[in-house]
């Protein structure tokens, strides 16, 4: 007679199968598979040092390297935009296997978040060791403090795209949309513009964005002499985080057959 499995040994194993598809889809999925998520952030890199180039030579924004300075926050913006879109599509992606009681709508969320997070620190560790081949010294000052606002930015990412994926669930073509607003925060979340450059006006405004305070908190737990604006806090990073995975469960759980019949 066979011991009737857990709720959490149910729920455990599939995540690991659904884990395992995804990894196998992000290799096999496309010709490029896992090249291309090397190849994206140099890409990124070479672009902006060309640009860098072009418009003169900045060596250092307030304490710190230019080049490290522009990794560590592109690193970090990255995962963010990664997980969420990716987070965003999961349960369009996998409504075939809905089939499977035990198979949920934010399961697929979550383990793809997990992966992308995976994939996204190997991506980081290689990025730091590359820099450091070419001369560029970029090891974090405060590791726990990275691995924090690491992890904080990760749950902020993770509640946006549980909300937006019941959004572009029930409405596909707002997919398009969001990820078109979504692009400047690329400009106003500080990656590519050092904020201490803007007039003080704009640093205000810029401070109600959550990226902005993940960014530049990341960068300060890099960076032992790099110097912020004033008012940067990972708090409110984590206040909209958790704010958002709740708001994002409740709509899972109201929304959970509906967006199972999609």
């Amino acid at each position: 007679m066979t011991q009737a499995r857990s709720s959490l040994t149910v729920t455990l194993h599939v995540w690991h199968a659904l884990f395992m598809r995804e990894a196998s889809a992000r290799i096999t999925g496309d010709r490029l598979g896992w090249v291309w998520i090397f190849i994206e952030p140099l890409a990124h890199i070479l672009l902006f040092v060309a640009i860098r180039q072009l418009m003169g030579n900045l060596r250092h924004v307030a304490g710190a390297e230019f080049i490290p300075w522009f990794i560590a926050g592109m690193a970090l913006y990255l995962m963010f935009s990664t997980v969420m879109n990716r987070s965003m599509g999961a349960i369009s992606s996998s409504r075939a296997l809905f089939a499977y009681r035990q198979l949920h709508p934010v399961d697929t969320i979550l383990v793809r978040a997990f992966l992308e997070v995976l994939i996204k620190i190997i991506v980081l560790i290689l990025l730091v060791l590359g820099a450091g081949f070419l001369g560029y010294n970029i090891l974090p000052a405060n590791a726990l403090a990275v691995v924090g606002v690491w992890i904080g930015l990760w749950l902020f990412a993770i509640g946006v795209g549980l909300v937006l994926a019941v959004v572009v669930t029930s409405v596909q073509e707002l997919g398009k949309i969001i990820n078109m607003i979504t692009f400047p925060l690329y400009f106003l979340s500080g990656v590519m513009i050092p904020v201490q450059f803007l007039p003080r006006y704009l640093q205000e405004l810029l401070m109600y964005n959550p990226l902005l305070h993940a960014v530049e908190s990341f960068r300060m737990a890099f960076f032992a002499n790099y110097q912020s604006i004033h008012g940067i806090n990972m708090q409110y990073v984590m206040m909209w985080a958790f704010s958002l995975i709740l708001f994002g469960l409740m709509l899972q759980v109201r929304y959970k057959n509906r967006l199972m019949a999609q």
